[in-house]
């Protein structure tokens, strides 16, 4: 009998999955769908699929019979809207000029002109770029540029992350999905919590005693484990948990005491989705930044480190020789898509929907029983669903009813941990839009609240 995690998220072999296709999914679509549990090979968070899929535009993801949904998820690559027609151009011009892969030992002008635009629009001290074909390689490369520029090579990181599926990048990820079962992971890979306000494992109240005790844990391994190379960490984490104002700026501090480097995951959060360019723009800046997701334009695979120029030192090592390091096709669409986001100002709307939904969202806690907490900055949102807001039990069972309700409401997103409704919409999300989803979600959870349950 297998069992199923839900630490990551929502579970693709439960009664209710089963429900929700039989009732939603027309005779072709579930052809499909069944050819693609015949053909790949089935893992946790991808086999069966939810759905089958024609076309994705703008907030938008259509279903084979195209019924359209606003996506709330997105995989994070949808900063810009899902096959943005500025970014598709970008895309058919470098195909037509046939500046498209590059040698290694090579380069070409889309590549330089991204390495360049990512040097403008990171924070002061972040000057030198490396590419990678995906965000788990990324990872790998800034991790190992940490071990090379300090000589030390354990990390700490925070449980419930997530970094990515490569060996170095899942063992330092927080979540035994990924990693249970392998053996022996990577050593001297270290963990501490992330500083969650709300629920802890210490009860404290305030968001200083939270961050007095996760400091403390970090110093006993600085002090006691020693060789820590770096703290990798998301500046928000994925559930959105905001931590405080000082929180990093102790890390950093920490960090620099201990002659360690401070890394920060935004392959999520970067590109606007906090309401910001970069999420760390709320903190302090790292010392290494790791991009991805919608760095590849919504369109293909891309992702990239940006680190301080005095680590620019590794002459004799490669910690990301990649066939596809300087794409030209990537690196167009890269490029794309930040001149689209500056042109069009949607960090900035993120900023403006985002403050307006969790006002929004803050209001509507006090008027559902099972809205716990709101999480958030931006367009990086976050609803935790208990049982009852005294005990804060998580309430999974209703989440995945819910989930299923609002996807019949044509409103997609993902639930993490089993109890958190995250909402990452694309940044062209304008607030009438973002109300009328946020609408139909309250929908969903009153209905559940009353007892009309997914059946």
């Amino acid at each position: 009998m297998n069992t199923y995690s839900k630490e990551q998220g929502d579970v693709n072999a439960t009664e209710l999955r089963r429900k929700y296709t039989d009732r939603n999914l027309s005779a072709a679509a579930k052809a499909l769908a069944d050819e693609d549990a015949a053909y790949f090979i089935h893992q946790s968070l991808s086999t069966p699929v939810l759905n089958v899929l024609s076309r994705a535009e703008g907030i938008y993801i259509y279903d084979l019979d195209d019924k359209a949904y606003i996506d709330m998820h997105g995989n994070g690559v949808h900063a810009a809207g899902f096959n943005n027609d500025t970014i598709i151009e970008a895309a058919i011009a470098a195909l037509r000029d046939k500046n498209t892969f590059t040698p290694r030992r090579y380069t070409n002008r889309h590549a330089v002109a991204l390495a360049k635009k990512l040097v403008e629009i990171t924070p002061a001290g972040l000057d030198r770029v490396l590419f990678a074909p995906g965000g788990s390689e990324a990872i790998e490369m800034a991790v190992m540029l940490a071990k090379q520029v300090t000589g030390k090579w354990k990390t700490i990181s925070f449980w419930d992350s997530y970094h990515g599926n490569g060996f170095q990048a899942s063992s330092i990820g927080g979540e035994e999905l990924f990693k249970g079962g392998n053996g022996p992971m990577m050593p001297g890979a270290l963990h501490v919590e992330f500083p969650n306000y709300y629920r802890n494992p210490w009860g404290f109240t305030t968001q200083e005693a939270v961050d007095d005790e996760i400091i403390r844990q970090m110093s006993i391994l600085f002090e006691k484990e020693g060789d820590i190379a770096c703290v990798i960490g998301e500046p928000v984490s994925a559930t959105p948990i905001v931590p405080s104002p000082t929180f990093w700026v102790r890390v950093k501090a920490l960090c620099e005491k201990h002659g360690a480097l401070l890394i920060f995951d935004e392959i999520i959060e970067g590109f606007g989705r906090t309401g910001r360019m970069f999420a760390c723009e709320h903190f302090v800046t790292p010392d290494i930044l790791v991009l991805g997701k919608s760095l590849g334009g919504g369109l293909l695979p891309f992702a990239g480190i940006v680190a301080n120029e005095r680590f620019n030192v590794l002459q004799h090592r490669s910690i990301g020789h990649f066939t596809h390091e300087k794409n030209g096709l990537c690196s167009a669409v890269g490029l794309a898509m930040i001149t689209y986001l500056q042109e069009h100002e949607l960090v900035r709307q993120a900023d403006e929907v985002g403050t307006l939904a969790l006002q929004w969202l803050e209001a509507m806690k006090e008027r559902r029983p099972s809205v716990g907490h709101i999480y958030g900055k931006g367009l990086h949102i976050g609803i935790e669903l208990v049982i009852d807001k005294k005990d804060k039990h998580k309430a999974i069972a209703d989440a995945e009813m819910v989930m299923y309700k609002a996807m019949e409401r044509g409103i997609a997103f993902k639930i993490i941990e089993g109890n958190f409704i995250t909402l990452r919409p694309s940044l062209l999300i304008q607030w009438d839009e973002m109300k009328l989803a946020l609408e139909q979600i309250e929908a969903c959870i009153q209905e559940v609240e009353e007892g009309l349950y997914y059946d």
